[in-house]
């Protein structure tokens, strides 16, 4: 047993979540709606200084962090690595992860402002969002992470590393030390955008590394080209736990021959940010537990329900996640 539970490696972005009553300034901005938007300091502050009267939530976040955070928050033993900047935000950023999680991994730099994403969430609870990603994609090595990841259960990564340079090296050098280990490493494909970008990389990893692989419907589609449970089926051949979340219709967990279909858990939607972040927390969660992979799906499908019927990437309400681990596979 190694001494964290899941380390995860990723792109530190803080998160700034405001609910906004019409789209006027998505129209205002030209920004396109439920659409991730890469933007400069400038432009980014542009657009707070316009929302922030709405009320704004800062949160730690980046799609691997929340899943860490909520593992944390769940009562895991984890260990998150990224970059932040030597700046208010970068402070704000460490004092969140920490509370979830215990502590960090987290290395400064004074080079680069903190990475930050404004989620503009509309009525609908649809999100619009504007990222800056600034000191996020500058990791410049591992040291000491890599000693972390040397401790840990399960490495987890998702496919926003393979964007860019040094990212990209850090992934592979994270999952090469879990591989030498014998360490079981997780990927979430992040994003379809990613998938039609980094195609040929992520089959890659997928073939030769992965343990754990999550994706949705439309990402499965864009790294195979057939329906979900076809992806399923071929990517167990070579993967232990293949994940495939269908939206309203739930979640396919393949593990080898054995296929769960697990149902959602219907919540009033308020902010659909991290859900799918949110699913692989309670998935790894489970299985560092030794559960079932029906049971490690449940647990998922729960711990998203109670992320989109609040604001924010990360459930962090202790009691709640703890009564979903309770009420996990009954």
């Amino acid at each position: 047993m190694g001494q964290f539970s899941v380390v995860g490696l990723g792109n530190a972005i803080m998160d700034a979540l405001v609910r906004v009553p019409t789209d006027d300034v998505l129209e205002q901005f030209e920004l396109p709606r439920g659409q991730m938007t890469p933007v400069d300091d400038a432009r980014w502050n542009e657009v707070y200084e316009t929302v922030k009267g709405h009320g704004v939530e800062m949160a730690s976040g980046g799609s691997c962090a929340n899943t860490i955070a909520a593992l944390g928050l769940m009562g895991a033993e984890v260990s998150y690595a990224g970059r932040i900047g030597d700046d208010d935000m970068g402070q704000a950023y460490t004092e969140s992860l920490a509370e979830a999680c215990g502590g960090h991994s987290l290395q400064t730099t004074s080079e680069h402002p903190t990475g930050k994403c404004l989620s503009i969430i509309s009525a609908d609870a649809e999100r619009t969002m504007l990222t800056d990603l600034g000191a996020s994609i500058t990791l410049p090595g591992l040291d000491p992470f890599d000693e972390r990841i040397r401790e840990s259960e399960i490495l987890h990564v998702t496919g926003y590393l393979l964007l860019g340079e040094p990212m990209a090296s850090r992934c592979m050098e994270a999952i090469a030390i879990a591989n030498q280990e014998e360490i079981l490493v997780s990927i979430d494909l992040a994003d379809p955008f990613v998938v039609n970008l980094c195609r040929d990389t992520l089959k890659h990893i997928i073939t030769e590394f992965a343990d754990i692989v999550f994706m949705n419907g439309e990402e499965a589609r864009s790294l195979l080209g057939c329906d979900p449970d076809e992806a399923a089926e071929i990517l167990s051949e070579d993967v232990a736990h293949v994940i495939v979340k269908v939206g309203s219709e739930g979640s396919i967990v393949r593990n080898g021959s054995a296929v769960s279909r697990i149902g959602i858990h219907p919540t009033n939607a308020i902010d659909t940010t991290g859900a799918g972040d949110s699913y692989a927390a309670g998935y790894l969660y489970g299985l560092s537990q030794g559960w079932t992979p029906a049971r490690c799906g449940d647990l998922g499908a729960r711990v998203a329900s109670l992320t989109v019927g609040q604001v924010g990437g990360v459930c962090r309400d202790r009691q709640a996640l703890a009564d979903a681990i309770a009420a996990a596979g009954t």
